[in-house]
């Protein structure tokens, strides 16, 4: 089993920055994917972005030049670095590890975009 526990959101305005963090219980990196999702009020939960075990990023269009998902493997943390914050940023933030066995999900963070 793989606990994984985000943090870092709250409230900003737009064109602040926000660093979200995912702490894993345990090494997972090298054998699971990462990604970030995001669920907004009356939405479906969307991929924001991905991480894979080999390092390979990728993006939604809307983020793209924005955010930037990367991984501290000694820490077991996955983060979002996200910058230029718009309110259509406003979401639930949930980080995934998965793999062809296995898919495990966080509890998700608040982050609000308003002025």
């Amino acid at each position: 089993q793989v606990q994984l526990v985000e943090s870092g959101g709250g409230l900003v305005q737009p064109g602040d920055s926000l660093r979200l963090s995912c702490a894993a219980s345990r090494s997972i990196f090298s054998t699971y994917n990462m990604g970030w999702y995001r669920q907004a009020p009356g939405k479906q939960r969307e991929l924001v972005a991905i991480i894979t075990t080999q390092g390979s990023t990728n993006y939604a269009d809307s983020v793209k030049g924005r955010f930037t998902i990367s991984r501290d493997n000694a820490k077991n943390t996955l983060y979002l670095q996200m910058n230029s914050l718009k309110p259509e940023d406003t979401a639930v933030y949930y980080c995934k590890a998965s793999n062809l066995m296995f898919v495990w999900w966080g509890q998700g963070t608040q982050v609000t975009v308003s002025s």
